[in-house]
């Protein structure tokens, strides 16, 4: 009996199709992840803009219409600001408020994306393995 009849080929289907379904779950947490970076990113960006309306007299925005139009805008009170808080519920909140409840929110997402990373991690470690795996199968094989 030779060595390729040892390899057992339904092992080294199992084993390729494990290997597909945990790359699609790399491949969407990694999108998870860059999702909530750029949430993060925006979600400082937002702070910055809110710190800036109360810092100037008279601030003026620049407000996208639609169709790649913009127009300048003066803030008449800049210190009363709309919060989406989540399932399209949106409430009147001062700016000091709404520059805490964005704070609060990126630090939500900072621990999520740790849990999210920490779950990547191990996704490809088992990617690693069942590579490693199928690696040392056809290895067998050739032998």
């Amino acid at each position: 009996m030779n060595n390729v009849d040892e390899t057992d080929p339904r092992e080294l289907q199992t084993l390729q199709a494990y290997l597909g379904e945990y790359g699609q779950q790399a491949e969407i947490l990694s999108r998870q992840l860059d999702l909530m970076e750029r949430q993060r990113i925006e979600s400082y960006a937002a702070i910055e803009a809110l710190k800036a309306l109360t810092s100037q007299q008279d601030p003026v925005v620049l407000l996208p219409v639609g169709g790649g139009t913009t127009v300048r805008a003066k803030i008449s009170d800049p210190d009363n600001v709309l919060v989406n808080i989540g399932a399209d519920v949106v409430v009147r909140r001062t700016n000091a408020e709404a520059i805490g409840f964005i704070e609060d929110r990126i630090r939500e997402l900072e621990t999520l994306e740790k849990k999210i990373a920490e779950s990547l991690e191990q996704v490809r470690a088992q990617v690693n393995e069942i590579a490693r795996r199928i690696d040392q199968s056809y290895q067998k094989s050739r032998a």
